[in-house]
């Protein structure tokens, strides 16, 4: 065994992340669609970041909680899908152990504040309907920003501990990993001793800052649901569930495989095959920031007459 790969501490210099097991022989015609959908998710939350910075209408609270959506859409597929496109095309599984913990923490810690930003748009759903009376006091830009770093503090405080929970372990050179990105439960199944303490406080994370996230969404959206069925017109109501409709698509979008990867990946390791978790694994990495530009830009009038106006615009210049 190489010492060069082996520190004092048993923890590997690099790890070897081998793609998707199985299907290593298609792993170049499995990146194209995975690149696809990259470019795509860059320009489409590219696009909607642009218009929303640049006109000021939209720079009201629902507005700029979708800036921040678009922004950790990116941050998520960014951290990831490059380094998934080099293993499958380049076979450039190599990484410094330390790098692959950097990536774990920038994907959970990404995707807990992603969870934390749609628990905000709920919040600002409720205010908007529920006592659209105060919808701007309640709501201002000071208040945004307050909840923007209480979200950011948050995902950064309970995926923090990941980091030491994975360097206290042993690995007796074990250096392989069956993934095309670095996340926690990957990394401590390589280790040589009891992750019961990783496996707990894992499970601990997923239920208190995603589940709670989940549960405080429906619960807002019970009362959302009551107040628009209250509403007059035909009209008012209509427009409540459209903008409602929206924010609801980019819910299931983000809760849906995450759920489906968790539960395969916790109660089906054995009996699902690998290849299903590694997809369902990049499913939502790469799902989420390729629909939710989608869902609000075709859902959204106002976002969707300024895409136009702009793409226009640069049509007329050209």
């Amino acid at each position: 065994m190489s010492s060069s790969n082996i520190s004092d501490n048993s923890v590997p210099a690099t790890l070897f992340l081998t793609g998707i097991p199985g299907l290593e022989n298609s792993h170049m015609w499995i990146g194209i669609p995975f690149c696809a959908v990259y470019m795509v998710a860059l320009a489409g939350n590219a696009a909607l970041i642009l218009v929303i910075v640049t006109n000021s209408a939209l720079h009201e609270p629902m507005y700029l909680f979708l800036c921040l959506l678009s922004l950790t859409d990116l941050a998520l597929s960014s951290t990831t899908v490059p380094k998934t496109l080099a293993i499958l095309w380049l076979h450039a599984g190599e990484i410094t152990f330390n790098g692959c913990l950097a990536q774990m923490f920038c994907v959970h810690s990404i995707y807990a504040l992603e969870s934390s930003v749609l628990l905000a748009m709920a919040f600002d759903r409720y205010v908007a309907i529920c006592n659209p009376l105060r919808y701007t006091t309640i709501l201002n830009h000071s208040v945004i920003g307050r909840i923007s770093l209480a979200g950011i503090f948050r995902s950064i405080a309970v995926v923090s501990p990941f980091i030491y929970l994975l360097k206290r372990l042993p690995y007796c050179g074990h250096h392989v990993m069956a993934h095309t990105y670095c996340e926690h439960m990957g990394i401590a199944r390589l280790a040589c001793a009891n992750i019961t303490v990783n496996v707990v406080y894992g499970l601990t994370v997923a239920l208190l800052a995603v589940g709670l996230d989940s549960i405080l969404i429906a619960i807002s959206y019970v009362f959302i649901l009551q107040s628009v069925f209250r509403l007059p017109s035909w009209d008012a109501r209509s427009k409540a569930l459209s903008t409602c409709g929206s924010h609801l698509g980019v819910i299931l979008v983000f809760y849906i495989p995450a759920f489906f990867s968790f539960l395969t990946h916790r109660f089906g390791r054995h009996s699902v095959p690998k290849h299903v978790h590694i997809f369902l694994a990049n499913l939502y990495v790469l799902v989420p920031p390729v629909l939710n530009p989608i869902i609000y830009g075709a859902r959204t009038k106002e976002i969707r007459s300024r895409l136009l106006r702009m793409f226009h615009l640069r049509k007329d210049l050209v």
